[in-house]
């Protein structure tokens, strides 16, 4: 049927990101979640494994991405490319890495793994923005999609849903936690 919205999935996580993310089952809430993402009312909370020590408990990153001029595959930090805006607030600190929060008030490609990238403190495990780094031998980058908040499309009930990090995550910080800082 021409301009009808197919249902299915709404709100997509990179590759090698493990979490939540939002399917819808019928088109009327593809529609509806759709439009609330569209509008940023969805509140989208990811965990991160990042090197190095972020000396600021919180910050904003607000960068602009657009497809890399160098690397069709990749994305990048570019003054042309659309708005983007991470929070994140460090939850603890190890000797060479920080776990953090992270909110996005945009839905960039690879958001977070460039922008915390550009900022000198990459995700582990993640090949593509971190120079191939992956000192605990991890598949996938450590940034785990945690918790999404939304308006149900069809109830207009508040949804509040998390996802505890995966077992591989905990036990690297497990690992880190002699280290902490």
């Amino acid at each position: 049927m021409v301009g009808k919205q197919d249902h299915g999935i709404v709100h997509r996580i990179d590759k090698d990101t493990s979490g939540l993310l939002i399917i819808a089952k019928n088109d009327k809430a593809h529609l509806g979640v759709s439009e609330q993402i569209k509008n940023h009312e969805v509140r989208k909370t990811y965990r991160a494994l990042v090197r190095g020590v972020i000396k600021e408990n919180a910050g904003t990153i607000d960068m602009p991405i657009a497809r890399s001029k160098n690397d069709r595959v990749k994305m990048a930090v570019d003054k042309n490319g659309k708005n983007a805006v991470t929070h994140f607030t460090v939850l603890e600190r190890f000797k060479e890495y920080t776990y953090v929060e992270v909110t996005i008030e945009t839905g960039r490609t690879h958001q977070i793994r460039v922008h915390f990238s550009k900022i000198g403190f990459p995700i582990v495990g993640d090949l593509v923005y971190s120079n191939g780094k992956n000192p605990f031998g991890v598949e996938g980058q450590m940034l785990h999609s945690y918790k999404l908040e939304f308006t149900h499309p069809i109830t207009k009930k508040k949804m509040e849903l998390t996802s505890d990090i995966p077992d591989y995550f905990k036990k690297v910080l497990k690992t880190l936690e002699a280290s902490k800082v």
